[in-house]
């Protein structure tokens, strides 16, 4: 099963503007293939997706920055009996890397991850999906909770509809914009120079909010030679890769370059 035949248990790492829901699919397909899984929350997004955007925008999930966040998965991590396999999506692909860095884990996936400081290419899509978030004319101390509109555009885009809506009412979740400034900030530094644990970038084709090009910047900024860092392209996914009709198809790439580990 790769990593000295062992089967470490897996964290999945949530991203921005959802809630860990969006793991269901992947936590039933891995336990199903014999690991342990956990999906931790983080602070203050317990609880279904309606709920938390009932209190929106005076909700505490306003008071989260990428540090307090980033705590929680080290601190969950350091209570496990082994270094586990960490999963992020999109601000949780951040978080994996960071994670990496602090040598924490046996191996890491970052899936459309955000990107760490310094690590950046020209994209309209990105900006006009991104600048909403970042809030920077509204007061920090209240939530951002993406429209409907700007859900469809930055991340399911090319969806069908209804679809569009489903993923919508299950998993959108207010927002720190606090957290995601800190994504421009010292504690988003990531040493590329550094050894670290495997680590797997998977890009989709049609993403608009971390656009494969974007990807490829990030996977590219490694520089360690003698540690594995691989990377793959996938055609016809948007932002919401993890609930598409493919998501199978992309677990089974996860758990395929997973067993290939030493």
């Amino acid at each position: 099963m790769g990593l000295s035949g062992s089967a470490p248990a897996i964290v999945f790492i949530t991203g921005a503007v959802v809630t860990s829901a969006c793991w269901d699919n992947w936590k039933a397909f891995f336990e199903g293939a014999g690991y342990t899984c956990h999906a931790p929350d983080w602070p203050h997004k317990q609880g279904p997706a309606a709920r938390l955007r009932a209190r929106h925008p005076h909700s505490p999930i306003a008071q989260n920055d990428l540090t307090s966040v980033l705590s929680v998965y080290a601190d969950f991590i350091t209570e496990l009996p082994a270094k586990p396999i960490v999963i992020g999506h999109s601000f949780g692909g951040l978080i994996v890397q960071l994670l990496l860095q602090q040598d924490a884990v046996a191996a890491g996936v970052a899936i459309e991850s955000s990107p760490p400081l310094g690590v950046a290419v020209l994209n309209w899509s990105l900006f006009r999906a991104v600048l909403p978030m970042l809030g920077l004319f509204s007061s920090l101390e209240t939530t951002f909770l993406p429209t409907f509109a700007q859900w469809q555009y930055a991340i399911a885009n090319g969806l069908p509809l209804p679809d569009q809506h489903k993923y919508y009412d299950q998993l959108a979740a207010p927002e720190s914009k606090r957290l995601i400034r800190g994504a421009l900030s010292l504690a988003a530094r990531v040493d590329f120079h550094r050894p670290h644990a495997p680590l797997l970038f998977l890009a989709g084709g049609t993403d608009r909010i971390m656009p494969a090009a974007l990807n490829r910047a990030n996977y590219r900024r490694y520089r360690h030679a003698a540690s594995t860092t691989d990377y793959h392209e996938l055609p016809g996914r948007c932002h919401a890769m993890l609930g598409q009709p493919t998501w199978r198809a992309d677990a089974e790439l996860v758990q395929t370059w997973l067993a290939a580990l030493p």
